[in-house]
């Protein structure tokens, strides 16, 4: 997509707008490299992720430690709930992002294993979220009717129309709480497995993602370790934590939905 087209963005933030000014200055193989080779494409994976601030300086020092840009796109999500927050307010995501279905739930207390080391390294681990991800439909519809179910039962059989792949949530009552469109910038580094996510979202905000994705029964542990260094590397301060796109888009447009999510301890 050409850099031009970030500039038609509905109010960008200043840092959004510096930051993009500059993209040309990060080696871009992003012609040489296909979007299936982005870390999206993973059918059933643990998503293990730190936000951070982007500036006009991310790019610069992107640059300077040997990333590579692997390529720029422009995708919309939607997100989906019911009318009394049923998945959400289990942290659980449903969303669909270029005409899929995409599921992300949180992990099981002891699925993952927590830093090692001393209180810093424990802290840094606290701003990392870890949700599975889940991309088969079948699998999807699935785990949202036992989430609806409230106590994880298993229905009998699907609903009739779960096979049609635009229907099947209004027929487990679920509706469209959330659409936006993000301008992604996504870069490789050095660090085996590592990738760096810069967004800028159409209502104005922008926001950096270090992610690593792990496969089910997989190290988390070292992903934490890689995401800890990429992060010292970005100079990312230590203890900052940073709102994703969900938790400002919530608390500007639905300020009662994010003030339940606040009050469960999911944002």
């Amino acid at each position: 997509m050409p850099i031009s087209r970030l500039a038609r963005l509905k109010h960008p933030n200043n840092n959004s707008t510096r930051l993009h000014q500059q993209t040309r200055s990060v080696r871009d193989v992003s012609q040489r490299v296909p979007e299936a080779a982005t870390f999206e494409e993973t059918q059933m994976s643990v998503e293990v992720e730190r936000k951070f601030v982007c500036n006009a300086d991310t790019l610069k020092t992107l640059e300077e430690i040997g990333a590579v840009c692997l390529a720029q796109r422009e995708f919309k999500d939607q997100y989906f709930d019911s009318p009394t927050f049923d998945l959400t307010l289990r942290d659980v995501w449903l969303r669909k992002r270029k005409g899929c279905w995409e599921l992300k739930c949180p992990t099981s207390a002891g699925e993952t294993e927590e830093a090692s080391g001393g209180p810093s390294e424990a802290a840094a681990a606290a701003l990392c979220s870890r949700y599975r991800e889940i991309t088969d439909l079948p699998d999807i519809q699935q785990r949202v009717r036992e989430e609806l179910c409230g106590d994880g039962e298993r229905s009998a059989s699907p609903p009739a129309d779960d096979d049609d792949d635009e229907s099947w949530p209004s027929g487990m009552n679920l509706r469209c709480f959330a659409e936006f469109t993000t301008v992604r910038r996504s870069f490789a580094l050095e660090e085996d497995g590592v990738q760096v996510d810069l967004d800028q979202a159409d209502f104005g905000y922008s926001v950096g993602e270090i992610e690593v994705l792990v496969p089910e029964g997989g190290d988390v542990q070292s992903a934490l370790e890689k995401i800890g260094r990429t992060a010292q590397k970005l100079g990312v301060a230590s203890d900052q934590r940073v709102e994703g796109k969900m938790n400002v888009y919530l608390k500007r447009n639905h300020p009662e939905h994010y003030a339940r999510l606040l009050s469960a301890h999911v944002l």
